[in-house]
């Protein structure tokens, strides 16, 4: 009664509100609520205490409050400290309309969701259809002349991670293990390591329990660990937050990575959502908007190209504006310094599956001057055969990741024949994709969270998935790996020194060639997933970062980060024209020189087994700053003869003009 009470008071009370910024926002008197659809013939606002099934209150939207598709009120004296809330939507029932007043939606604009999953795996409220509730956000982040870094594309080293997988491991020694604060208290050692920009994956908030798969090897549920299936666009993952307040924490951890001079850059995932295919649930874009916001066919079935159950209509326009205002939430709220896109491609594709010549959608990012100075970066490709690597159409802003490069480097290094001539054209830049762009459209990569990781590329012919639940039949089937004689781990010196070594050739060919390297977190010290090549849904040793391994392997480390020194040294390395490049191939064997003003490279590579003798070129005073047959990297690069140099056995070898190899930077 003393609701009912309380709702009559409210409905009585409520006033009109702009109709724009959409989602809810607190203002001098109560919380204005803003909501968007095309198609809807009425709406209300569902409001709940927070951890409490039932509503306190719904309020119809009074036609004062509406301006066309867009429903706008202020509802006075709320208290946004304990207040959850949703919409129920009113609309048309014909093919390809989702609208359902039995159900409550979320707001696609919530700043923040509750419902239970602020606790990373912690218990869901019961909640009987609707489970992912918005929350009101007060702003009150004290930036301290924080700025976006815009560090130059060539001198960029990126560094991919996931913000749990970075830190939840026993051995990282954080404080607050799989947080953003966690991640946080490891910037020293990104600094150190000389990576400056890290590519976070997913931080839009997800549901982590979203997985009816179980491990048939431990007998315990999976996970969606990955985050790949967005439910709040405009919400950061609140399980990844050590307090109550995850806005603050992540925008304390971007803070902290600027200070120490590194770029974020997130992941983030427009060509679907949480929603699924037909039988998925209904969160908030398909109750709200179902026509506009997904790719239906003429039955009002959902077109996959995503291959996760549907595909956002990217290029609608009401689309285009609520991609272009999440972007710019996150470059003005939060700071970020660019986007990496994942699977592109899918938002090329118009109204009925084509991919067009033009998309509105990427024109409008790459032109929307609020985001003039952000990093794009693109997956060119989607699960559907749409295949762009050279050809997205970028506007001059996007770089691409490079998959070119990943198959054809990956290929020369385990010596498929043949292979020499297009890896030389890898590391000289890709001029055959690039040409009209430069090299730093490239972002080159060996391995990526998708995929196995360096140490497992050199451990495993094959997948070893079974852990997944899906008897093995997921993950990408051509790796293009080389297990060195034995599948898995072993104790054969033989074995293990070629792994060593091919894992040294595959770093210094990723770090020192022209285009944006991109290393994958734990890499740099042997980071196995035991041959899983599709771990989205472990949240345990599979996935996590072991840093015991970084003392282990601390060599490599070092390696590592010699070599990141090393071209931080050297500008030839670095240009952003394919001037000053020549690459030769021969057999299984390569050379790459790099020039520029005072400064010289010559990358050798030799992917025989057998030994071959390189001539070097004439008219310089060449010096060894690296052969990977040694382990030995060369502080101050020494002397060699000047005509012609042996190279060992699966080996590359680095020589430069300059008196220093710049390995310390």
């Amino acid at each position: 009664m003393e609701a009912r009470l309380i709702e009559a008071e409210l409905i009585e009370a409520v006033r009109p509100a702009p109709p724009h910024p959409p989602g809810a926002r607190v203002v001098p008197g109560g919380i204005s609520f803003a909501v968007r659809s095309s198609g809807a013939t009425a709406v209300s606002l569902v409001l709940y205490r927070a951890g409490e099934a039932e509503p306190f209150a719904e309020l119809p939207f009074p036609p004062e409050c509406r301006t066309g598709g867009v429903w706008a009120m202020t509802v006075p004296g709320l208290d946004h400290r304990d207040l959850e809330y949703g919409y129920r939507v009113w609309g048309p029932g014909g093919p390809g309309d989702r609208y359902d007043p039995r159900r409550v939606v979320a707001d696609p604009y919530a700043r923040a969701i509750g419902g239970g999953g602020e606790r990373w795996g912690g218990p869901r409220q019961p909640f009987e259809g609707f489970r992912y509730r918005g929350r009101v956000v007060v702003d009150e982040f004290d930036w301290e002349g924080d700025r976006p870094l815009g560090l130059p594309a060539r001198d960029l080293v990126v560094y991919e991670a996931h913000v749990r997988g970075f830190t939840r491991h026993p051995s990282s020694g954080v404080a607050a293990p799989g947080t953003y604060a966690g991640f946080a208290e490891k910037a020293g050692y990104l600094r150190e390591l000389g990576v400056n920009c890290v590519e976070l994956l997913p931080v839009f908030e997800f549901d982590e329990l979203a997985n009816d798969r179980f491990d048939p090897v431990a007998g315990q549920a999976l996970w969606n660990y990955w985050g790949y299936n967005t439910v709040g666009f405009f919400a950061p993952k609140a399980g990844y937050s050590s307090g109550p307040d995850a806005s603050a924490e992540l925008k304390t951890l971007v803070k902290t990575l600027h200070r120490a001079g590194i770029e974020v850059v997130l992941d983030v995932v427009f060509n679907h959502t949480a929603e699924g295919n037909g039988n998925g649930p209904t969160i908030s874009l398909r109750g709200l908007d179902n026509r506009v916001f997904y790719l239906l066919d003429d039955d009002g079935g959902y077109r996959d190209y995503s291959g996760t159950g549907n595909t956002l209509n990217a290029n609608h326009p009401l689309v285009v504006e609520f991609v272009l205002e999440c972007l710019r939430f996150w470059v003005t709220e939060y700071h970020v310094d660019g986007f990496r896109f994942d699977l592109a491609s899918a938002l090329t594709r118009g109204a009925d599956g084509t991919p067009l010549a033009d998309p509105p959608l990427l024109r409008a990012i790459a032109e929307d001057p609020l985001l003039r100075d952000t990093r794009l970066i693109a997956e060119a490709w989607d699960a559907a055969g749409l295949y762009q690597v050279g050809s997205f159409p970028a506007h001059g802003r996007f770089a691409e990741w490079n998959g070119r490069y990943r198959d054809a480097v990956r290929r020369f290094l385990k010596g498929d024949p043949g292979t020499a001539g297009e890896a030389a054209l890898r590391l000289a830049g890709s001029p055959d994709l690039y040409a009209g762009r430069g090299p730093l459209a490239s972002v080159n990569l060996v391995t990526a969270h998708d995929g196995f990781t360096l140490a497992d590329l050199f451990s495993y012919n094959e997948k070893h998935n079974e852990r997944n639940g899906e008897h093995n039949r997921d993950g990408e089937h051509v790796n293009h790996s080389w297990n060195c004689g034995h599948e898995g781990p072993t104790d054969d010196p033989e074995v293990l020194a070629l792994r060593g070594r091919l894992t040294r050739n595959a770093l210094a060919l990723l770090l020192l060639g022209r285009g944006v390297p991109m290393l994958v977190a734990g890499d740099e010290f042997g980071r196995t997933q035991q041959g899983n090549n599709n771990a989205y849904c472990h949240d345990d040793e599979v996935s996590w970062v072991d840093w015991d391994a970084a003392t282990r392997n601390r060599d490599l480390v070092e390696y590592t980060r010699s070599l990141i020194a090393f071209r931080r040294a050297h500008p030839a390395l670095r240009r952003d024209a394919f001037d000053g490049v020549r690459h030769e191939a021969e057999g299984s064997l390569l050379t790459v020189t790099f020039e520029a003003p005072g400064d010289v490279v010559l990358v050798v590579a030799n992917s025989h087994w057998e030994p071959a003798e390189v001539a070097l070129p004439p008219g310089a005073r060449w010096r060894l700053f690296l052969d990977t047959t040694t382990c030995e990297v060369h502080r101050d690069p020494v002397p060699v003869d000047q005509d012609r140099i042996p190279a060992g056995p699966r080996s590359v070898l680095v020589l430069t003009t300059a008196p220093r190899g710049g390995a310390e930077g």
